[in-house]
C-alpha cells in the first residue's frame, strides 16, 4: 500500500509545473489549439481570424478563420 503513495507523489512532481517552464501546460494548450483546428500567432489575430484561446503561457494566440 505503501508504494501507492510513493507512486502518487512522484506522479505528482512530475506533472507539477516547474515556475517559469510550463511545459505540460504549454503541450496540452498547443495540441488543444490543433484539435480545435487553429493556429499560432506571436502578435495577433489577423482580421478575418478570431482567438480561440492560448497556445502557450508566453502569450501566444490561438486563432481560426472566422465562421
Amino acid at each position: 500500500m505503501r508504494v501507492y503513495y510513493l507512486l502518487f507523489g512522484l506522479l505528482f512532481l512530475f506533472l507539477l509545473p516547474v515556475p517559469g517552464n510550463g511545459g505540460i501546460v504549454s503541450w496540452l494548450q498547443k495540441c488543444y489549439c490543433k484539435i480545435r483546428s487553429g493556429q499560432r500567432t506571436l502578435i495577433d489575430c489577423l482580421s478575418k481570424e478570431e482567438q480561440i484561446g492560448h497556445c502557450s503561457l508566453s502569450g501566444q494566440k490561438c486563432c481560426r478563420k472566422k465562421k
